[in-house]
């Protein structure tokens, strides 16, 4: 027993250095094409993958669930640069621009699907998967441009922030094509009403509560203290969204941008390192 734990700890750390390097690689390589590094590291991410010859890492699941933090903390993160105010203010782009998307993309998978002959079916759910984009991957991406906080990244967050929750809708009708019946139709509404029950009193908390929990957290400032009540925020509420079917970067982001609605001027402290690691910036 003692020999296997010790094998499985060297794989760990052997998977790590697997990771690292793939990641310091492409990302260079990124860098020196002058292309976004995310790239470099979703290719990186791929040659040490269990689906390309060569270096493997020997458990993905363990990665898996280390990226899923990574996502919390990053979009944390994120979330404490906007404001709800902000935000509000472009919600009618975010509320009619992403169904929009979803619509055009749909359209133009079946219009591609007709001229390839793919079936109608095919197409429909193809144009599902590729219309939802990922608002951990646009934040990356336009911290790296410096845009986050312009009206144009303002705008791009909401709508996917708005797809975030389109995704409860189409979690339940990509399985439900061809046979649309009562059924389905129940499954579709208790989900809306579950994720309901959980995002209204909890938009009431991250407004409320959390604002006020962290500025008394500030006054003692202790940095150690106010990193671990803003990891166990957004991992709870993370957790918490996941639950119900929504996505871990809706509900790391909603208490952070709660956060910054409400933020005293004299203290602030923050998760603010780009890659979704803590580091410390404080303002006076």
């Amino acid at each position: 027993m003692y020999h296997r734990g010790v094998h499985a700890d060297a794989a760990i750390f052997r998977d790590l250095a697997y990771v690292f390097v793939a990641a310091v690689v492409g990302g260079a390589l990124a860098y020196w094409a002058r292309q976004p590094l995310i790239l470099g590291y979703v290719v990186g991410g791929m040659v040490v993958g269990p689906f390309t010859p060569g270096p493997q890492v020997s458990d993905p699941h363990t990665f898996e669930l280390i990226a899923e933090v990574g996502v919390v903390l990053l979009m944390f993160s994120v979330g404490i640069e906007f404001s709800l105010r902000d935000l509000l203010r472009v919600k009618w782009v975010a509320l009619l621009g992403a169904p929009l998307g979803i619509l055009l993309s749909v359209a133009l998978s079946v219009g591609v699907g007709a001229l390839l002959g793919w079936p109608m079916l095919q197409s429909l759910i193809i144009g599902m998967v590729v219309s939802v984009a990922s608002t951990m991957v646009l934040a990356r991406l336009l911290m790296d441009e410096g845009v986050l906080q312009s009206p144009h990244g303002l705008v791009m967050i909401a709508i996917t922030l708005v797809e975030d929750l389109a995704v409860v809708v189409l979690t339940i009708l990509i399985p439900a094509l061809g046979e649309l019946g009562p059924g389905r139709l129940l499954a579709l509404a208790a989900a809306f009403g579950k994720a309901a029950l959980i995002l209204v009193p909890f938009s009431y908390l991250a407004a409320k509560v959390v604002p006020g929990i962290m500025r008394r957290v500030a006054t003692a400032r202790n940095e150690e203290l106010f990193l671990l009540v803003e990891l166990a925020i957004g991992l709870g509420t993370a957790a918490l969204t996941h639950a119900v079917g929504l996505s871990l970067a809706l509900g790391a982001f909603s208490p952070g941008s709660s956060s910054a609605t409400r933020s005293t001027p004299t203290s602030r402290w923050s998760i603010s390192c780009p890659c979704g690691m803590p580091s410390w910036r404080s303002s006076s």
